[in-house]
């Protein structure tokens, strides 16, 4: 039963990370209920394998739709992957009570913003010079890929929201970019969970399947439908992240 349960969740996540990212919000948590006996690298790995493709069948979704702004997505792609190593090492040197607070105010001013500015990320408006862009990409990586080194789930959320706030891509555009950074960071970290062994197929394979499913469905809706739709589902989730790291943030001051 477990399996198909856990299975169920992933066409939820995939669906919803193939949209706006945070799919990890739930396909994560799920994981850990339905198999509290597995070790934090074994459930980890094994969801990776499995979002890693699904978020590669949503980013070859949107190329064949979307244009793709090809040096944008390089640039923000290999700091995300150098800086996501970096985060990972902070990670295990600071106490998350010291910055996660610090992450919580910066998602609710995030929704907060994204909410009041009714007009946000429904058309391009680029805010940068044209010259200067792939290095405000660079650091629009790095700062996700840090922030996924030290917490993980919502990174394409808040790719999302880098691109379409700082640069001023619309949120159809920002989302298929943020798509191939995620599947460029996350690749780096997959050759780790292969090489050390943490992978258990019997599980990655089946929730595999339905990320993928879901992440294709998700992907072809946010296409189909345009940005308003990508901005309602883009507040649902922030929503989550902040509901998820008020919890963590609560939790961490009582122990």
């Amino acid at each position: 039963m477990e399996i198909y349960i856990l299975c169920a969740f992933a066409f939820l996540a995939g669906f919803i990370d193939s949209v706006v990212g945070g799919g990890g919000l739930v396909q994560i948590p799920a994981f850990f209920v339905l198999y509290p006996t597995l070790s934090v690298p074994n459930i980890i790995g094994s969801n990776r394998i499995a979002s890693a493709v699904g978020t590669s069948v949503a980013a070859w979704n949107y190329a064949r739709t979307v244009r793709i702004p090809w040096k944008t997505v390089l640039f923000a792609g290999i700091c995300a992957a150098a800086f996501s190593y970096g985060g990972a090492t902070v990670q295990s040197m600071l106490p998350s009570t010291v910055l996660k607070p610090i992450i919580l105010v910066l998602i609710i001013v995030i929704a907060i913003y994204t909410y009041r500015k009714k007009d946000f990320g429904q058309k391009e408006a680029f805010r940068i010079d044209p010259e200067k862009l792939p290095y405000w990409a660079a650091g629009i990586g790095a700062a996700a890929g840090f922030y996924n080194g030290f917490v993980g789930p919502g990174t394409g959320s808040l790719l999302v929201f880098g691109f379409v706030s700082v640069i001023g891509y619309n949120f159809l555009t920002s989302s298929a970019i943020s798509k191939i950074v995620n599947v460029i960071s996350d690749a780096s970290s997959l050759v780790f969970f292969l090489a050390n062994k943490y992978v258990l197929f019997h599980l990655a394979l089946p929730i595999m399947v339905f990320n993928v499913a879901g992440s294709y469905t998700g992907s072809r809706m946010a296409v189909l439908r345009g940005n308003s739709f990508i901005r309602r589902i883009f507040l649902v989730v922030v929503v989550g992240i902040v509901l998820r790291f008020a919890w963590d943030v609560v939790m961490s001051f009582r122990h």
